[in-house]
């Protein structure tokens, strides 16, 4: 696969998930963005991009795994 249209994918799949109104499915679809920018970085040697989408990715992954928690606590009754 050529690595330039990898390039173009990520960089489209992130700026779309900028525009989503919902934090779940913007999270989910920039990860996915990140995910796709780490392996371009790692394949033309841009340490750098590596670095910021890789530690994006696991921001990702925490604030996710934050709203998860967030949605169960909502979901069960409060204790008295």
């Amino acid at each position: 696969m050529n690595m330039e249209l990898v390039g173009y994918l990520a960089s489209i799949t992130v700026m779309t998930s900028l525009l989503m109104g919902n934090v779940l499915w913007l999270r989910v679809i920039n990860m996915i963005g990140c995910i796709l920018f780490t392996i371009y970085g790692v394949a033309v040697d841009a340490y750098p991009v590596v670095l910021l989408n890789g530690m994006c990715v696991f921001i990702n992954i925490y604030h996710l795994a934050k709203l998860r928690k967030q949605q169960q606590q909502a979901l069960t009754p409060a204790e008295a």
